[in-house]
């Protein structure tokens, strides 16, 4: 079968970022809020677990090291916070990128096929789809305990009620998660409308968007935050 080189799933998916980039590049103040609410949405939802997991688990009787409050602040301390939060923004991206190959690539691959392979074409997407959400799921929960389980323990170590000490991680804590959770934002948006093939153009640009907020929430969460931290603590 001869295939034209217009037709790869490459080279249209290319065609499909550069053309979605040039519309929101003309008006992106309604995408990046829409993107910014979702993730505002996420945020919100991973904080209230993390304050029911703090207030339902028993504190780490070893304790828990925080920079900048057990240690002095350095940019060793705040560049291991950004590797962290790295990782975890390259995982959501993924997601996004999966997405994409999910939603629009492989629909478009199996209009080249027919009986077999077009019938493992069709049904690779939903797969690839089930399988994302439920990876990001895995994710929220994991991050939501361990986080939870965290707060616990420096909450008992301060003396300081969960409530009081979220409300002083939040500077830090709110623009960190967004800038995280901009991506699953993206991705919600997108699967909601059927837009799959905005997805790759939306990991590129998300991820443009996170990576200095990412920057900025590692020095307060380094050189900030500890200070509020202990003047709460008295």
């Amino acid at each position: 079968m001869e295939v034209s080189v217009q037709d790869l799933a490459l080279v249209r998916g290319l065609r499909d970022t550069r053309s979605t980039l040039a519309v929101w590049n003309a008006e992106p103040g309604p995408v990046v809020r829409a993107w910014i609410g979702g993730a505002l949405l996420v945020t919100g939802a991973l904080l209230a677990a993390v304050w029911v997991v703090a207030s339902i688990t028993t504190p780490d009787p070893t304790g828990i090291h925080l920079a900048g409050l057990h240690t002095a602040p350095t940019v060793g301390a705040a560049a291991e916070i950004l590797g962290r939060n790295s990782l975890v923004l390259a995982l959501h991206a993924m997601a996004c990128v999966a997405g994409f190959i999910a939603g629009s690539s492989l629909p478009r691959e199996a209009e080249r096929y027919g009986g077999r392979w077009r019938w493992i074409h069709d049904r690779a997407g939903p797969l690839a789809i089930s399988f994302v959400v439920a990876a990001t799921t895995f994710s929220l929960i994991t991050q939501a305990w361990t986080l939870g389980q965290g707060a616990s323990t420096l909450a008992a170590e301060l003396q300081l009620g969960p409530v009081t000490l979220l409300a002083a991680l939040l500077p830090h804590a709110v623009p960190e998660l967004v800038a995280l959770f901009l991506p699953l934002a993206a991705w919600m948006i997108a699967s909601r409308r059927g837009d799959w093939h905005e997805l790759l153009a939306a990991t590129f640009v998300t991820v443009a968007v996170a990576v200095p907020a990412l920057v900025l929430s590692a020095a307060v969460e380094v050189w900030v935050t500890p200070r509020v931290l202990a003047a709460l603590a008295g």
